[in-house]
């Protein structure tokens, strides 16, 4: 797209209390760009109002406009409208597609058969350690893992995507010239360098609470599945899973521990209808998806310490305390610490907040 014409989609977007259905109606009523902001104020006023059509003509964002064309002169960045071939297809089905997208990197994925994959930013181990297995084997069966950048289940899917064969997609909350949360800013710049990252946000728009809720919607709209890996009640998750299901789309949840708190949301889920699932496998059958994906091979990995592979048949998968633990096996407390040690660095066992533990499963995709 030539500069003229991106000038106008960027100063179509730019303008604040306009709205995405103005803009879209705006278009479906004059075409491009262009074309609206050649229509007499009247015209413009009979389509979106006296006064969104007011400040759509009366609004200076010139400097906007220079700073997002110079953004994407960049090596690696575009600005993808409703216009280009390569606007994701899958948006156009859903009620509110973007009229624009800030995009870093490849382009190409935005219409690549896509799954969500999605959870609790304040993750335990365990859970981070699902994301990894099952968005690890989902990329490499050819599905790109679509997520939020944000910390914990989010974070935990994008890594594993790019750690595999496949590939992935970041929506972000903010603008795409800033990086959000910090602590993700390597994870930010891999995805942009080996994945794509994209916003529909402009440059230089800080984490605002609102905008969260938004970019759910095309994370949920870009993907043929969602899969929620550890959620509380209260969980944004569940905003993208609800807007998943709206739009027709299978939505996952993996089970977790009844005692646990970021169990509840996705137990929620598995109660309104959401398929429960154990495996990736599992995952790709409801989906249809005809890739081939090896079964794991060998068996459980186990300690070679029959007392230490005791304590974990009495610790099992649930989180269980010390005290408890103790009981159970009938040891003394430091005598089940100095087994837990070795255990935990091992990768066999991990310790979750108020002195509890949890055995960590060997085999998980």
């Amino acid at each position: 797209m030539i500069a003229g014409e991106l000038r106008h989609w960027l100063r179509l977007t730019l303008v604040p209390g306009v709205g995405g259905e103005g803009r879209r109606q705006l278009l479906k009523t004059f075409g491009l760009p262009d074309a609206i902001f050649a229509a007499p104020p009247t015209a413009l006023r009979g389509a979106i109002g006296a006064d969104a059509a007011d400040r759509l003509l009366a609004h200076d964002c010139e400097n906007e406009i220079l700073q997002a064309l110079d953004w994407a002169s960049q090596t690696g960045n575009r600005i993808v409208t409703l216009a280009d071939p390569d606007y994701p297809r899958a948006l156009l089905n859903t009620v509110d597609p973007p009229v624009l997208f800030y995009v870093k990197g490849r382009t190409e994925l935005l219409n690549r058969p896509a799954i969500a994959v999605v959870g609790s930013r304040n993750a335990s181990k365990q859970g981070e350690s699902d994301a990894e297995a099952f968005s690890r084997t989902l990329a490499d069966a050819g599905l790109t893992v679509v997520s939020g950048m944000a910390l914990g289940i989010d974070g935990a899917a994008h890594r594993a995507a790019l750690n595999g064969t496949g590939s992935t997609i970041a929506v972000v909350g903010t603008g795409a010239d800033r990086i959000y949360p910090a602590g993700n800013e390597n994870l930010a710049r891999a995805v942009a360098e080996r994945g794509v990252l994209i916003s529909e946000f402009p440059l230089g728009t800080p984490p605002l609470a609102a905008n969260f809720p938004r970019r759910n919607r095309l994370i949920a709209g870009l993907s043929r599945g969602c899969l929620v890996i550890e959620a509380a009640e209260r969980s944004g998750s569940l905003i993208t899973a609800r807007l998943a299901a709206e739009l027709g789309l299978e939505v996952f949840a993996l089970p977790g521990s009844i005692h646990s708190p970021l169990s509840k949301g996705c137990h929620k889920l598995i109660k309104q209808g959401a398929k429960l699932v154990e495996s990736a496998q599992d995952v790709l059958e409801e989906l249809r998806w005809e890739a081939i994906v090896a079964p794991a091979a060998g068996v459980d990995r186990r300690p070679d310490d029959p007392v230490a592979l005791r304590l974990l048949d009495n610790l099992g998968y649930n989180p269980c305390d010390l005290d408890t633990l103790t009981s159970r096996i009938g040891l003394t407390t430091d005598q089940v610490l100095a087994l837990l040690l070795p255990l935990e660095l091992d990768g066999y066992v991990t310790q979750l907040p108020g002195g509890r533990y949890q055995r960590i499963p060997q085999r998980l995709a």
